[in-house]
């Protein structure tokens, strides 16, 4: 199942325009009409310890030698629903078909994917319709639970 972008399927890496760090994403589960909002970066950084041969070829470097190197790995974007816990559940059960991927944005930088996905997170309201998102808290500094007894309709009336 690939994602959704605007009228496009994205199903390839290539598919991406060429500046894209990572995208920001709705997941809906369909049978429950609930979604997930949330971020994907397209690739990884890993570090990999240096071999004996390749510890040898710098040698003549003065100074500390490196004992890693990074490698740039595609990430699993492909095949990812989101990290939630009742969407891995779900997932687990088999109910792969019932969910909607689609990616609302996609950004050049580690800053810019954050601060859209906050972005789409608050005019979402997702924590404020628990009956409707998955999400259950906002970079982890703002939770549903603490949002319980405000009332959101008098804040609204308050700014008119």
């Amino acid at each position: 199942m690939s994602w959704t972008y605007k009228t496009h399927q994205i199903g390839d890496i290539t598919q991406f325009p060429e500046n894209t760090f990572g995208f920001v994403y709705i997941v809906t589960h369909n049978p429950s009409g609930k979604s997930y909002i949330g971020k994907k970066v397209l690739f990884h950084n890993k570090k990999k310890k240096l071999g004996k041969k390749e510890l040898e070829k710098l040698s003549g470097i003065v100074g500390r030698r490196p004992a890693y190197k990074l490698e740039v790995k595609e990430s699993d974007w492909f095949n990812y629903y989101g990290s939630q816990k009742d969407i891995k559940q779900l997932l687990l059960e088999g109910k792969k078909d019932e969910f909607e991927r689609t990616i609302l944005k996609m950004c050049p930088d580690k800053k810019t994917l954050t601060y859209f996905e906050v972005k789409y997170q608050m005019l979402y309201q997702v924590l404020e319709k628990p009956s409707e998102f998955f999400n259950d808290n906002i970079l982890g500094k703002f939770y549903t639970r603490d949002l319980e007894n405000i009332e959101f309709e008098d804040l609204v009336k308050e700014r008119k």
